[in-house]
């Protein structure tokens, strides 16, 4: 089990996975959005998304979960 984490404080812009869908490693799962850049969080792993924990327009904070992957 792999957790995708934010590495910075922004919004959710987009979740581009869906849960139960496969990814591989550097596979984007979300972008989010801080001081109007776009940020990609990519998979640290191959595996399948267990489980999405945030929704678009959601605040996170550096080390937040934003996805599980197993």
């Amino acid at each position: 089990m792999s957790e995708v984490k934010a590495n910075m404080a922004g919004s959710v812009w987009k979740i581009v996975v869906s849960q139960g869908e496969a990814v591989t490693k550097g596979q984007d799962i979300v972008i989010l959005e801080s001081m109007k850049m776009e940020i990609p969080l990519a998979a640290e792993v191959d595996g399948v998304v267990k489980e999405i924990k945030v929704s678009e327009g959601d605040f996170v904070n550096d080390g937040d979960t934003i996805a599980i992957i197993e």
